[in-house]
């Protein structure tokens, strides 16, 4: 894997204008996408940078990086996590690099952190004194609930069920989009333990006034105004009526890490992970689309029609986004291997599709020229992630190689190879993953 100093090696190689189209974005901020843009001509440093002739290189798509340059994993150490990468400390934002997903059931240490605001301090929680209130003009019964209330009134059940930010994926718009520039860590796929919302709700008498959630946690605002909200968002009526949807005290049967949310959070699988409120103490039933905050302007959301990059977009034609989309992962290897010529390859990883399942994976090494297909295992349940296998990988000579992975959803419908849409907050990015590869 080339380091920083072997791209800037490679843009002296190249030329300002080519490192131009890597480096620096409209703002003059120093970024390096794991996408950006180079043309073919290129070819031939990066061949050097990569450290070996690029097999199948006229088949290379234009404006590409090798993802042997183009893929960094910066290690942050933070409180309960392992491995994480750090995009910001006013909220804390970490992802999990892709090789670090290759679990089954992702595990607490290894769990993307997704902040709006402060989390509340640990020393202020304590799970035997916690409530939550349930209220709003979509309930006939407001009650408050402690977490052991919940425990003993409502059936206990186990769901794996994965979680992603709208957003992850963000770094490879062009032009940029302002947000946390994930890359392709923001998701996680844990088990989590908890009550049915449907089972709660239907005790509080959800009556036909109910259109909409509204969550309330006890994160603060980075401003420090108690009147503001970090984040208040909600789902539709009929999704928080799903078996799937809970409200949940623990993670692989442990207590909920404090940076994901103890001692009590909502699970809405299929949708954006923001719809996951952590640390509630209140949700409320509405009576019409819930308008708190992240729930209006652009906030999760996506023009209703394609725009052209860069394009703003009346507020009116924006939708807030619901199910995910199609999208898969190479867990392992980590990207930047070695392997021999003529020995049978392995990779794996994850593969998920919202509130859909997946029917197909293919993997390939010809930069999407063609594509083989990979041995794909049911979810334990719905909204969980299926695990991929490909074992019969051959590469027919030495050099620089990659493997590309894409799903296909039980709809048919596939990831786009390189990027889809763009939108003006960088959401739903579900591009291919690679990883590099040099064969010896």
């Amino acid at each position: 894997m080339a380091d920083e100093k072997g791209i800037h090696e490679l843009y002296d190689q190249l030329g300002d204008d080519a490192a131009e189209q890597i480096w620096g974005d409209n703002s003059g901020n120093s970024v390096i996408s794991r996408r950006g843009f180079l043309s073919r001509s290129a070819l031939g440093a990066m061949a050097a940078a990569v450290g070996g002739r690029i097999i199948f290189g006229d088949k290379f798509p234009a404006n590409l990086i090798p993802a042997a340059l183009a893929q960094t994993t910066e290690p942050f150490a933070i409180a309960g996590k392992d491995g994480l990468t750090i995009l910001n400390d006013r909220p804390v934002n970490a992802e999990t690099p892709p090789h670090l997903l290759d679990d089954a059931i992702t595990p607490g240490n290894r769990l993307f952190v997704r902040n709006n605001g402060h989390p509340p301090k640990q020393s202020t929680i304590d799970p035997a004194t916690w409530t939550l209130e349930i209220s709003g003009p979509g309930v006939d019964r407001p009650t408050t609930f402690t977490i052991a209330e919940l425990k003993k009134k409502f059936k206990n059940v186990n769901l794996q069920v994965l979680i992603e930010c709208g957003g992850n994926g963000r770094s490879e718009f062009s032009p940029p989009a302002s947000g946390n520039q994930w890359t392709t860590g923001a998701v996680g796929c844990p088990k989590w333990t908890g009550v049915r919302m449907s089972d709660v709700l239907k005790f509080c008498g959800v009556n036909d006034k109910a259109v909409y959630t509204a969550y309330y946690g006890k994160d603060t605002h980075l401003s420090g105004d108690p009147k503001k909200d970090p984040i208040s968002r909600g789902v539709p009526i009929a999704k928080a009526l799903e078996e799937h949807s809970l409200i949940a005290w623990a993670m692989n049967d442990k207590d909920i890490p404090w940076m994901n949310g103890h001692p009590l959070r909502l699970i809405t699988g299929g949708f954006p992970a923001s719809t996951s409120g952590k640390w509630i103490h209140r949700l409320e039933v509405r009576d019409q689309v819930h308008d708190g905050a992240k729930m209006t302007g652009s906030s999760y959301r996506v023009p209703r029609y394609p725009v052209a990059p860069g394009t703003k977009v009346p507020a009116e034609d924006m939708i807030i986004i619901e199910t995910m989309p199609v999208k898969s992962l190479v867990t392992f290897p980590k990207s930047g291997g070695t392997t021999s010529v003529g020995k049978k390859f392995l990779c794996r990883g994850q593969a998920w599709a919202g509130e859909l399942a997946v029917k197909e994976v293919h993997t390939s090494i010809d930069f999407g020229s063609t594509w083989q297909k990979a041995t794909l295992e049911e979810a334990p349940n719905r909204f969980a992630w299926q695990r991929w296998k490909q074992d019969d990988i051959e590469f027919p000579e030495k050099g620089y190689y990659e493997v590309w992975v894409r799903a296909t959803d039980e709809n048919g419908k596939k990831q786009p190879m390189i990027l889809p849409g763009w939108n003006p907050k960088g959401y739903l990015n579900n591009a291919c993953h690679r990883i590099a590869v040099q064969a010896v």
